[in-house]
């Protein structure tokens, strides 16, 4: 007999509370592997992205130009949705006001919601897998622990307990801990990496707000200068 097949015959051979802690704890490991795979797609979609719009919005192109392909395409995220949304307000807002700092600070809030808006959606599901980290041990050991007091209630008519009566028991109690740690693990390190993932990219979504803002201000200012003169 080999481990797995040891495995799941202790499973199969576990009192029912322990079966449904078991089966809790797989389809908690399942959905977990199911989300680690999306969040991996994902984010690794959102760095291409937003390194592919950098390189774009650095080559020193006509700003209004890459604003029409990124509007039109329909399809912006990431770095491309705060800076349409940020070049779309400041648009908007200089045909109806000429206070500099109303245009700039609309601008700014606008990017500010698209950021939350795209960090809000990289930082999806990264909730449940904390979750299914930090209690599944705790539920493998509920398991465990009611597996433990099944296997010693079962020696209490017995007049001389061996290990031979209580190995099995003690054996059905343990698998629950291990099931947990099972579930627990790759859902702890998968969270750790997406949310470092996420707060990268976050971190350069700053930086491309100050920069645009920045670069806003000063097409106002010129803008005005050229006016007046």
């Amino acid at each position: 007999m080999n481990g797995q097949e040891s495995f799941l015959e202790i499973a199969l051979h576990a009192s029912l509370v322990v079966k449904i802690v078991l089966l809790i704890l797989v389809a908690a490991s399942l959905a977990s592997w199911a989300v680690i795979f999306r969040k991996h797609r994902m984010l690794k979609e959102a760095r291409l992205a937003t390194d592919s719009f950098e390189k774009r919005f650095w080559a020193g192109g006509e700003i209004a130009n890459i604003y029409k392909e990124i509007s039109g395409s329909g399809a912006e995220s990431g770095m491309e949705s705060i800076f349409e949304s940020g070049f779309g307000e400041f648009a908007r807002l200089r045909k109806q006001s000429d206070a500099q700092s109303l245009v700039i600070e609309g601008s700014r809030r606008a990017m500010r919601v698209a950021q939350l808006r795209e960090v809000d959606r990289l930082e999806e599901h990264l909730s449940f897998l904390a979750t299914v980290g930090s209690t599944s041990p705790y539920v493998g050991l509920f398991g465990t622990v009611w597996g433990i007091m099944n296997a010693f209630h079962g020696l209490g008519n017995v007049q001389q307990a061996t290990i031979s009566m209580v190995a099995p028991g003690i054996s059905e109690a343990l698998i629950a801990t291990a099931m947990g740690l099972i579930a627990a693990i790759p859902a702890v390190i998968a969270y750790n990496r997406f949310a470092n993932h996420v707060e990268r990219l976050e971190t350069r979504f700053d930086g491309f707000l100050d920069e645009f803002s920045t670069i806003l201000q000063r097409h106002v200012t010129t803008r005005a200068v050229s006016t007046q003169g």
